[in-house]
């Protein structure tokens, strides 16, 4: 299958070259050139495949908002164990009592006559309590520490799922940003061509050798042409759009796609004899993730029945005084050192419920499983069979090409020595955009089915 091109005609035609720096630019989009690639925000005037993918993968909008996810995600991780660390706690108050509460004892001095009735506490009170606990176990501290890794791995599967989306959505932008300028280089070459054959049909018609007809037909041809032309010119501004927007690039950034033809064309080609692994997907990577953080959350219902202990320690200063300016005048002060043990009897039978409700979403997770592996199992065998039938269409439509152009040639000769009719010039002309421009599609059709076949893979892993 490396070479599957055509021979390529004389004097090396501009599409030829065009094909070499296409192929190149697929070369650069494979995950082995971009892993080592640093992000920069600066954005020269001329970009490279791996430039703008590097650039999306630092600024584009999805990507950042899937790095500040993770970033969140760790911040929540950290707040959950965050109760494993010491917890600390200061009160205070103060108060004044209008009328103090009273307090009834009976009198020790006359037992049989009525009882004595003296203030609980004096009009100004102030109290502190200062409180420490540190927790021994928990069972939902040690779910929030059993499932730290994987709601860290989870979020960072989501972003380097985004990611690989944004890749793939970069490169096919790029390729039809690629292949239309290239359109435009195939409608020059072929307006070049029409200007010549319309001043040639009118010298010959000046001369008397023809009539008016043949280079009106040139005339209305190089008209359709130049329209043509105008209408893809038009179009390759909304693909600029397109490619920018999934680049995060400002709008009023302006910027070229280029390439290098100096690699081979056979980088167009893969490895379709490879297995597929369902572990190279990050989707079923992610699910695996989800499974393992709900077995957890299974695991945490059954601990649930186990008692929390922990310790604490209480220090409470307290102070009273029946005018304020004496109020801190005098202390009376405890404090306190303990274990806390808590097991709860009976909640409803929630806890009951609840890992009922944890073991069905384990077994429905199982079943998105099984129905992932269905669909990349499906991507896999479309992106395959695409890639296989585009490139067999882009073969048949480079030797399209090579022939095309050599009946365009003959015939253009035939004419020129009174042979063949002006109209048969106009028809193999035709013949021959058409059959370049089909090559261009069908080239983008391969490029871009190689891509969904290496997203289908996972071979895909931008960095």
């Amino acid at each position: 299958m490396r070479n599957f091109y055509i021979q390529k005609p004389e004097n090396g035609n501009r599409i030829e070259r065009s094909i070499r720096g296409l192929i190149l630019a697929l070369f650069l989009v494979s995950p082995a050139l971009l892993s080592g690639q640093t992000a920069s925000d600066s954005l020269p005037s001329t970009l490279t495949l791996s430039q703008c993918i590097t650039y999306a993968l630092s600024n584009q909008a999805m990507v950042r908002q899937s790095l500040i996810d993770e970033e969140i995600t760790k911040k929540d991780v950290r707040i959950a164990l965050s109760g494993w660390y010491p917890q600390l706690e200061v009160d205070a108050n103060i108060q004044h009592y209008f009328q103090a509460p009273l307090t009834t004892y009976p009198n020790l001095l006359d037992p049989s006559g009525p009882p004595i009735t003296y203030p609980s506490t004096t009009n100004q009170t102030s109290s502190g309590l200062f409180q420490a606990n540190q927790t021994l176990f928990s069972s939902n501290l040690y779910l929030a520490a059993i499932n730290s890794k994987d709601l860290r791995k989870q979020a960072s599967q989501n972003t380097e799922l985004t990611k690989i989306d944004t890749y793939v959505g970069v490169a096919k932008a790029f390729f039809d940003v690629l292949l239309t300028d290239e359109q435009l280089n195939v409608l020059d070459e072929d307006i070049l061509r029409l200007q010549r054959n319309y001043k040639d049909s009118y010298n010959l018609y000046k001369d008397g050798l023809t009539d008016n007809i043949d280079y009106q037909r040139a005339g209305i041809a190089l008209s359709n042409v130049q329209a043509q032309r105008r209408s893809v010119n038009e179009s390759v501004k909304s693909k600029y759009a397109l490619l920018k927007q999934l680049m995060g690039v400002p709008r009023e950034k302006q910027f070229t796609v280029s390439f290098d033809s100096s690699l081979y064309e056979k980088e167009i080609l893969i490895d379709t004899a490879r297995v597929l692994d369902y572990k190279g997907r990050v989707e079923y990577q992610s699910m695996q993730t989800a499974l393992n953080l709900q077995g957890e959350q299974i695991r945490f219902y059954r601990s649930n029945f186990i008692p929390s202990l922990s310790a604490y320690y209480q220090f409470i200063p307290e102070y009273g005084s029946e005018q304020f300016s004496d109020l801190y005048a005098k202390t009376s002060s405890s404090s306190v050192v303990g274990l806390k043990l808590t097991y709860p009897l009976f909640q409803g039978f929630s806890r009951f419920q609840g890992l009922s409700k944890a073991k069905l979403q384990y077994r429905r997770l199982q079943v998105g499983t099984e129905y992932l592996k269905n669909v990349i199992s499906s991507e896999y065998t479309n992106a395959l069979s695409q890639y296989v039938s585009n490139l067999d269409e882009m073969k048949v439509a480079n030797n399209n090409v090579t022939i095309a152009r050599n009946i365009y040639k003959t015939v253009k000769y035939q004419y020129d020595k009174g042979i063949k009719a002006y109209l048969e010039v106009i028809v193999s002309e035709t013949d021959l955009r058409t059959a370049e421009l089909n090559y261009l599609d069908r080239l983008f059709q391969v490029l871009s089915s190689k891509l969904d076949l290496e997203k289908a893979l996972g071979s895909i892993q931008p960095k």
